[in-house]
Parts: structure tokens; C-alpha cells; sequence
């Protein structure tokens, strides 16, 4: 089967998202029926309604009130604020598939990722199931800050109402479908990057986050405004394709930042010529 092929989903699942969900409509038998064709004329109903349609530059309504992992109520622009870009996810925390992989494979770009949540970025994972409490989400953050290892961070879970669920995830243009047969939930699998002022930003597809890619989508969110300026120089270098949610890298840009380099060199070189010589005249003999 061939994802890009899919004219509704755009390549917006990883091929665990069918699999796992076609497993969970069979119910996870062996006995169960073979599932129904996945080619591009038949797709099954439950993930007809599932996809995203990018909104980037829409404004995300900041009075959509949710409720955080300590209990207390919270309004989703609580969180666009002090310059910092916002990376959203839409998850559910009882899913042991697409939600798992998606969350334990951002945790691995972000143990690459030079950057700490609160610092330079904030996280915010919100429940797509109304049915889930703080509890939940409270005991979901502490085994994924217990995972990343570097202590308390700026990543809030936070749990909501039918509507404002609903209300957030149209902002963002994110689908997704519950089936009640076999009681989940099919969603993309998909991070949104959001500016300080509630922009949609950027999205990242797929179950693979290489902490070059949340770099790169944070400092374009950010408007420039985080990153050094070696991180800006090479994020030059890279362009974001929107058709797949990645950056890749330019010849035009690589070839751009060998010349800076070369300079730099030649730069480097010429004034280390520059004071063996002025040495030299000063007393006709080399110094250290």
C-alpha cells in the first residue's frame, strides 16, 4: 500500500497507524475476518474522516479552557506567551498504539535535542477522549518526564470537554474518528508547532522527530527569535517541504554555507599569516 497514493490522508500516517487500528477493529483475533482493501479505491470508513488539513497562519481561539494535570483549570492561550513557540500534540492517554509510538519517538528527538521545554519552547499534549481526567494525564507526564530524564519541564497534559476537544482540533485542521466496536480512537499522526501568539505554525508528520526537524520548526515559529545564530546558519541550508512535513536539504543552501566556511577559513588563516609576519619585522626573527 502506498500512503501518498491516499488523496484524504496525504501521507499523514505511518503504516502502524492502519495496521494497528485494522487490528483493533478485528478486535486483535487471529480469527477474526481478514480486514477490508487498503488500496487507494477502498478505504475503510473509520479513517475516511481521519486526516489534516493544514490551517498554517490560523489563529487558535486562547479562551478554550481545558484542565491540566494538577486539576486546575487552564485556557489553552495560558500557554502562548514570553516568546516561546508552543509544540502541540493531540493524543489520547489510554492508547497503547499510534498515540505510544508517536509520544515515545518525540521523547527520542527531544533526548537528542540540545533544547529543554521551558527554556527555549514549551510543550502542550492535549486528549482527543473528553472521557480521560487529570489523573490520567497527570500519571501519563510523570512516566514521560521519568523517561526524558531531565527533571520537571514546561510539558503540560491537559484533558477537556467534548467541544473544546473538537473546537482545538478544527483550529488546527486535525481529524480524527472514534469507532466504539472496538472503543479507540483513529488520528494522524502529527506534531502542530504554534507561535507565542497562538499562529499555526508548522507540522511535522509521521512516528520519527529528529531533533534537527523540532529545531528547525521551533526557530522558524519563533520567527528567529530562539537558535543561535550557527543553528540559523545551518537551518539555511534546510528547506521545509509542506508536502511531507520534513525539511530536507538544498544544494543552493549547502553550497552557500561551504563558501561562508571557506571564507572563514581563508579568514582564519590569513590572520595567522598576518602576525607571524608583523612578529617577524619586529625583531627578524619568528616568535611565539
Amino acid at each position: 500500500m502506498k500512503l501518498r497514493n491516499l488523496p484524504s490522508v496525504r501521507r499523514l500516517f505511518a503504516v502502524g497507524t492502519v495496521l494497528s487500528f485494522t487490528w483493533a477493529l478485528a478486535g486483535g483475533s487471529a480469527a477474526a475476518s481478514d480486514p477490508p482493501g487498503l488500496g487507494p479505491e477502498v478505504i475503510p470508513y473509520q479513517l475516511q474522516e481521519v486526516s489534516v488539513a493544514e490551517k498554517l497562519n490560523a489563529q487558535i481561539e486562547p479562551s478554550l479552557p481545558f484542565t491540566d494535570h494538577n486539576g486546575q483549570d487552564v485556557r489553552i492561550g495560558d500557554y502562548f506567551s514570553d516568546g516561546k513557540p508552543v509544540l502541540l500534540t493531540l493524543n489520547y492517554y489510554s492508547c497503547a498504539t499510534l498515540c505510544s509510538l508517536q509520544l515515545n519517538a518525540l521523547l527520542e528527538g527531544l533526548k537528542e535535542l540540545d533544547w529543554n521545554a521551558g527554556e527555549e519552547f514549551r510543550i502542550v499534549t492535549v486528549s482527543i477522549d473528553h472521557r480521560e481526567d487529570a489523573d490520567l494525564a497527570a500519571s501519563k507526564r510523570k512516566t514521560y518526564l521519568a523517561e526524558l530524564g531531565r527533571g520537571e519541564l514546561d510539558w503540560s497534559f491537559l484533558v477537556g470537554t467534548e467541544d473544546n476537544i473538537a473546537a482545538l482540533a478544527d483550529a488546527v485542521g486535525f481529524s480524527f474518528q472514534y469507532d466504539p466496536v472496538s472503543d479507540q480512537y483513529a488520528h494522524p499522526a502529527i506534531l502542530t508547532f504554534l507561535s507565542d501568539s497562538g499562529i499555526v505554525s508548522r507540522y511535522i508528520y509521521g512516528i520519527q522527530y529528529p531533533a534537527r526537524d523540532l529545531k528547525f520548526a521551533l526557530i522558524e515559529t519563533a520567527e528567529g527569535r530562539v537558535g543561535s545564530p550557527v543553528d540559523k546558519l545551518i537551518l539555511s541550508c534546510f528547506r521545509y517541504d509542506s508536502s511531507s512535513g520534513r525539511y530536507t536539504a538544498t544544494i543552493f543552501g549547502i553550497a552557500r554555507l561551504g563558501g561562508v566556511l571557506t571564507i572563514l577559513a581563508l579568514a582564519c588563516f590569513g590572520l595567522v599569516m598576518w602576525r607571524f609576519e608583523r612578529n617577524v619585522r619586529r625583531d627578524g626573527s619568528p616568535t611565539r
